[in-house]
């Protein structure tokens, strides 16, 4: 999209700020005059007080620890502009709320499908985003999604502030962030290792009610067949393990997001008593939500950038 700065438009929502005054200065553009608020019954208003008539405009709006009010603002946002004849509508969400309820599960439903066609209905014309949970979710809507990258930083980070990187192998906190963490150390040719056993998200332990038929009342016609059906019994994780060498080394665990910290502090335990001396979390988007802070703090981890 070839966009004149004369010709576009920087909205903020009440999500972050402190980020959308950085963009604009290093853009050198003003940010555009633009009013959320919420009455007394929380209900959201929002009041744009330049023309959007014709022009790009670009919202900035993240997902923070107050994420359905978040996602409210830019939406309204958005219809505002599109109402008001705006030529393009570009939301910039450097975190996607909801984006790991992309999979059915059980008797409930796909969220973040959902949360694209209210955005696409609400008049987004295209959307950047950065290191979705599922870079399938690109697929739930039908206008442009940039799907931003933020390994070149945390490379780069990795290489110029962690002394001794050499020495270091990354770790994969479970099987599902395994291609992560290879991508990571195929950069930095460095080894890998797999925490294996804990809580995880992969696939094979997602519960999607397949697994558990619903009772069938019983009947003369069915009890022959009830007594030849198999029981189903519930998966018995092993104890958690770590695949791979870290003793004397210095782990990196990676992953696109630190939320509830409890897999990582579980992680860093195993890591710390297999012989890791320094452990450090990298993920790119930090929500650390409820005590997580608390939690690192009296864990093994010794850095979360």
């Amino acid at each position: 999209m070839e966009t004149a700065t004369g010709e576009m438009i920087l909205l903020a929502g009440n999500s972050y700020p402190e980020l959308a005054n950085l963009i604009a200065s290093r853009l050198g553009i003003k940010l555009g005059n633009c009013s959320v608020y919420h009455k007394t019954n929380r209900e959201t208003v929002v009041e744009i007080g330049d023309s959007v008539r014709g022009k790009d405009v670009y919202i900035l709006q993240t997902g923070t620890k107050d994420v359905n009010n978040n996602m409210m603002e830019l939406l309204i946002m958005a219809y505002a502009c599109k109402t008001s004849s705006a030529r393009n509508i570009v939301g910039v969400i450097p975190y996607l709320p909801y984006s790991k309820q992309s999979k059915m599960r059980k008797r409930g439903c796909i969220v973040s499908k959902l949360l694209s066609e209210m955005l696409c209905k609400a008049g987004l014309t295209h959307l950047i985003t950065m290191d979705l949970h599922q870079k399938e979710i690109q697929g739930f809507f039908n206008v442009p999604v940039d799907n931003l990258r933020a390994s070149p930083f945390l490379l780069q980070y990795i290489q110029e502030q962690i002394p001794d990187y050499r020495n270091a192998v990354i770790v994969a906190r479970n099987p599902g962030s395994a291609n992560k963490a290879t991508s990571y150390a195929e950069r930095l040719r460095l080894g890998i290792a797999v925490i294996h056993g804990e809580q995880k998200e992969s696939d094979s332990d997602m519960v999607d009610g397949r697994n558990s038929p619903p009772a069938v009342p019983r009947s003369r016609t069915m009890d022959v067949a009830l007594d030849t059906m198999p029981v189903l019994t519930a998966k018995e994780k092993p104890p958690i393990n770590v695949v791979g060498d870290v003793g004397g080394r210095i782990a990196i665990m990676v992953d696109d997001m630190v939320d509830d910290v409890v897999s990582f502090v579980a992680a860093a335990e195993v890591l710390k008593e297999r012989g890791a001396y320094k452990i450090y979390v990298l993920a790119t988007h930090g929500l650390l939500s409820s005590d997580s802070p608390r939690l690192i703090e009296n864990s093994a981890i010794d850095e979360v950038n």
